[in-house]
């Protein structure tokens, strides 16, 4: 009697050795390195490795370890170094072609990181930084999908020959026809348009109301936030910032964590900047429908443009700032649908001019009456009209930019446009130091509870308590390898979820072994009141774990980031616990007491 089958057993020990394995890399500790990123987010091959090697050999430092980590160049320096001055020198010799960041590197052995080990990462609130909240003007993006339906309406109206006026007004475009005769094949038009959307009769009899659907809106709305969320972590991982953190927060925020970020201004531009372009050309006649006119910079004339879009910031997929004639300038690629766009315009329109919009937009605070409120200020200036002198189609070049702008602007169209603006509502700088003091405290804290339910175990239930404290290490060492695994981080509140598992990681071995003490008192067999105890015990063991993983799975699912650092580590130390208090203490028992005479239990 109790004895498990040696498969059995080899598994207990292959999982433990394996948890002990992932957990490894977490001893180590971590020095100054350098991870430099193509610009254009292309993986480099090894021979990057040599050649930052040598740049940084040549600016007078030699790297402790030189590796390839998804796709980047990692150089790790010994700790205590200044890496400040090289990483400097490393942005502006490669500012063009790579992202350099200075940020910290686990000290691993090559044999570790070879097996793709690596750490747990640590939570902006354990390691220090900067945090911003964001919240997407869902409004906007719901406008601006409007406005593509008003255009798309108006062409293809005009592609019928339908008399008509198309106008938008908030979120219902009116279509107005000269003929009510012309209202069905109207009608068809919208619906090859879309035929999702919400079509009614106007009043008058020969006008459509046009509007769109609740899933639809909820759709465009999950589509800006998920198309800004790509364009942010674009933008940051432009900004060299080494493991940003950039995700949904409800339904229309977002969070952006920046590790080792210590002024929080120079990233907020960049994160709330909705800078992007339009190249329209230039209505000479003025007297085009739906032209209008554009106002130009301070001391330039304004202009009257044509109301289609030949490009727009959205189709950029490239965009490098440099100077041309001691002027600066940027280098515009656009993608296959912008660039047949740009080559039918300038083969049609070849000697006449083309004007450059830039296009920003801003959220301005206005007091009134004692209360804030806010404004959205739209910007529309042109910075640029040349004459078309040939034809190009996907490569071309914008000039007229201010100095230090071609850089900036070059980097926002990179990175690609926001598909709504975002603005900031809040904002926190978490110093290193404060970042350790939580570690420090944090970890303190599961030493004592640790310390605590080791000594209790083993004053009250003797050896049965020191197999129990042995399944708790094990528990936590299990933790930190799933932390590991799926590089999960790990928070302050994570910390908290973490010392409420090792005094729940117990309960399960309490409940088995005051089940094992009834049984021995109401005069079973040691062998049988231990079989007893662990089999009686389990429903009771599975229904309270259950339950709190119930709940943990809720927090995750509807709390935000630090709720769910705790629901993490709440669900895998229930996960690890059940799995050492009831198959790793039995494994023990059996291998200690199992198939032998016993004359007493130590429990």
């Amino acid at each position: 009697m109790n004895k498990y089958p040696a498969w059995l057993n080899t598994l207990v020990f292959t999982i433990l050795v394996a948890g002990c394995l992932l957990a490894l890399p977490n001893i180590y500790g971590t020095v100054p390195a350098i991870q430099i990123a193509d610009s254009n987010g292309v993986a480099y091959e090894d021979a990057k490795l040599d050649e930052y090697t040598q740049a940084v050999e040549q600016l007078g430092l030699t790297p402790q370890a030189v590796y390839m980590q998804d796709g980047r160049v990692v150089l790790r320096f010994e700790e205590g170094t200044d890496i400040a001055p090289i990483g400097e020198e490393l942005k502006t010799r490669y500012q063009r072609v790579a992202s350099v960041a200075q940020t910290l590197a686990p000290e691993l052995p090559e044999w570790l990181r070879s097996l793709g080990l690596s750490p747990m990462s640590l939570g902006l609130d354990l390691r220090g930084g900067v945090y911003v909240l964001l919240e997407v003007d869902m409004d906007a993006a719901i406008q601006t999908r409007m406005t593509l339906y008003e255009q798309s309406l108006n062409d293809s109206l005009r592609g019928a020959k339908i008399r008509h006026r198309v106008n938008l007004n908030n979120d219902v475009i009116m279509v107005r026809l000269s003929d009510a005769g012309d209202l069905e094949n109207a009608r068809d038009v919208v619906r090859q348009a879309d035929a999702d959307l919400l079509v009614a009769d106007g009043a008058d009899g020969k006008s459509l109301l046009v509007r769109m659907t609740e899933t639809q809106i909820k759709e465009r709305q999950d589509f800006a936030i998920d198309q800004n969320i790509t364009t942010l972590r674009n933008r940051v991982n432009q900004l060299g910032v080494a493991e940003p953190l950039v995700q949904r927060q409800g339904v229309g925020r977002i969070v952006v964590q920046l590790p080792g970020v210590k002024d929080p201004n120079e990233i907020n531009k960049i994160l709330t900047a909705t800078a992007t372009l339009e190249f329209r050309l230039v209505d000479q006649s003025g007297t085009e429908p739906g032209s209008r006119r554009y106002q130009g910079r301070p001391g330039e004339d304004s202009q009257i443009l044509k109301r289609k879009v030949i490009a727009s910031g959205d189709q950029i997929i490239d965009a490098a700032a440099g100077f041309d004639q001691g002027q600066p300038i940027v280098s515009i690629k656009l993608d296959s649908s912008g660039g047949e766009s740009m080559l039918n315009t300038t083969l049609e329109n070849v000697g006449k001019p083309m004007s450059t919009v830039f296009i920003e937009t801003e959220r301005v605070a206005v007091t009134r009456g004692g209360e804030t409120e806010y404004r959205i200020v739209k910007t529309e200036e042109i910075i640029n009209t040349a004459t078309i002198r040939g034809i190009f189609k996907n490569n071309f070049q914008i000039s007229g930019l201010r100095p230090g702008e071609a850089a900036s602007l070059a980097l926002l169209l990179r990175a690609g446009a926001l598909a709504a603006p975002v603005y900031k509502i809040d904002e926190r700088t978490i110093g290193p130091s404060l970042g350790q003091d939580n570690i420090d405290r944090g970890f303190n804290a599961i030493k004592i509870g640790f310390f605590a339910v080791i000594l209790f175990m083993i004053v009250y239930y003797r050896a049965f308590g020191m197999i129990a404290n042995i399944a708790l290490f094990s528990n936590l060492v299990f933790i930190v390898a799933m932390l590991s695994l799926l590089q999960a981080s790990l928070t302050l509140p994570g910390i908290a979820g973490i010392v409420l598992t090792v005094g729940m990681a117990v309960d399960a071995n309490v409940l088995i072994f005051e089940r094992i003490r009834e049984e021995l008192s109401a005069g079973a067999s040691p062998q049988t009141a231990i079989n007893s105890g662990y089999e009686k015990a389990l429903s009771s063991i599975a229904d309270a774990n259950i339950t709190t993983l119930i709940a943990a799975v809720v927090l995750f699912g509807v709390g935000t980031g630090p709720i769910k650092g705790f629901a993490i580590t709440l669900m895998l130390g229930i996960i690890t616990s059940m799995f050492t208090a009831i198959i790793g203490t039995r494994s023990i028992v059996n291998l200690i007491f199992g198939g032998r005479k016993l004359e007493s239990v130590p429990v």
